[in-house]
């Protein structure tokens, strides 16, 4: 079962707006005889005070703080950023980066090493939501339409050539359930496509178009609101609504299986499948809070619905839900959380020697990596702070080299060997 990358489709903007001829209309008097509210003897006092608190000299004395030359502008705070959402290409070759075309956010690819970028995508009605690579030649995005939340999936070559609308239904939405890293021209998707209230899987292919639907979804009074692969890209767990407030986990051996029902909770308690354990049986990671008042990341058997030995880790003051692992060397290597700040608990060695590799030459920042090669070599680097949004880096862990925004400028080179590179000019955190 793979990380969902489209936690991006939670990321939903929401906009509304008045037509002006429709504003017009409104402020039109629906009757035109005169009505008269009869008021009763005595007025109704409302609570506290409803006059301005400042006073017309305060208020004047305030407006005046806003002329000058400053440097900065309201309309800095709210612009769209120039470059953002930085990823790595599976082979480590190319990064890629939303950027702004027409007022649009589209995307843009880059070669490693080269300060000549391209646009491959040309939207100027919509902004592009979320993308990723789905192989070393293609990507897919997806967008709406207006603002309608109903998001399709989209897919271009990383030459901008080839473009191809993949759900072209209207009035439907997608979200992302499996990127199936290790088959590089499917996707695993849900769509409300036979019922606008129900999601269900379909196998797509990403060159081609070709759907498959993979299981039903029918009961609108017990919903299924979430499907979960392996580590094969093999359909396995589920988990319905019964009565609005009780989740159903169930759990299949094979897809030629039907889904049985391991586990009930209430809406007071949360038991979320993470990943399968890396042989792919029976055992699933999950951040659990069931019999005890934090959330905390151990192990469920799906045969029984028990928890298996005890918690990996937990926290006396806060829930922990983040379980991250090396794809390649199949090894679990941190579990994150956050308390005043993000933090992570360390559970394999050349994990803990890179955070404090890159933490050491990038200080007082928060350090996360948002995007790594498939051989774990290459990683993209974001910093940011509670008074900086930081920057974006390029690390080459076989050469040591440290690079802001994958464009060469000023150099140092700190006595460790490690050289960072400064340029003037988001988080999942992965590996």
């Amino acid at each position: 079962m793979k990380n969902h990358l489209f936690t991006f489709i939670a990321i939903i903007f929401i906009f509304s707006s008045c037509h002006p001829k429709v504003a017009k209309k409104i402020e039109e008097p629906i009757m035109k005889k005169e009505v008269t509210v009869a008021k009763s003897s005595e007025e109704v006092k409302l609570p506290g005070d409803t006059s301005l608190p400042s006073s017309d000299v305060e208020l004047s004395e305030l407006i005046k703080k806003g002329d000058g030359n400053y440097k900065y502008s309201v309309e800095d705070f709210f612009r769209t950023p120039d470059k953002s959402r930085y990823q790595l290409s599976p082979d480590g070759t190319y990064f890629s980066y939303m950027g702004s075309y027409k007022r649009r956010q589209n995307i843009f690819i880059q070669k490693i090493g080269s300060d000549q970028a391209i646009r491959i995508t040309s939207e100027t009605e919509r902004s592009i939501s979320g993308y990723f690579w789905a192989n070393n030649n293609r990507l897919v995005f997806i967008k709406d339409s207006g603002g309608d939340e109903n998001f399709k999936l989209f897919a271009v070559d990383k030459d901008g050539k080839n473009a191809k609308d993949l759900t072209p239904f209207e009035g439907v939405r997608i979200r992302i359930i499996d990127a199936l890293i290790d088959q590089p021209n499917e996707l695993i998707i849900g769509m409300n496509k036979n019922n606008k209230m129900l999601f269900e899987p379909y196998r797509i292919n990403i060159e081609s178009g070709e759907i498959i639907q993979l299981a039903e979804n029918t009961n609108p009074v017990e919903p299924i609101d979430s499907w979960q692969t392996d580590h094969d890209g093999k359909l396995r767990i589920a988990s319905k609504l019964v009565n609005g407030t009780t989740t159903v986990l169930m759990y299949r051996k094979t897809e030629a299986d039907p889904f049985k029902e391991v586990l009930r909770t209430n809406f007071k308690v949360s038991v979320v499948p993470l990943f399968f354990d890396f042989d792919n049986k029976d055992i699933v990671y999950v951040a659990s809070n069931q019999g005890r008042d934090k959330t905390v990341i151990t192990k469920l058997d799906m045969n029984t619905g028990k928890e298996v030995g005890t918690p990996l880790f937990s926290h006396p003051d806060v829930d922990v839900q983040q379980l991250i692992y090396s794809r390649k060397r199949k090894v679990l290597t941190a579990i994150a959380y956050t308390t005043d700040k993000p933090q992570y608990h360390f559970l394999d060695k050349s994990r803990e020697n890179l955070q404090a590799r890159l933490e050491k030459e990038l200080p007082n920042y928060q350090v996360a990596l948002t995007s790594v090669s498939r051989d774990e070599t290459k990683y993209m680097v974001r910093t940011y702070s509670d008074k900086s949004l930081g920057a974006y880096y390029f690390y080459d862990k076989t050469t040591d080299k440290l690079e802001i925004d994958c464009v060469e400028a000023k150099s140092f080179s700190s006595n460790q060997g490690l050289t960072s590179t400064i340029f003037s000019n988001l988080s999942v955190v992965l590996s």
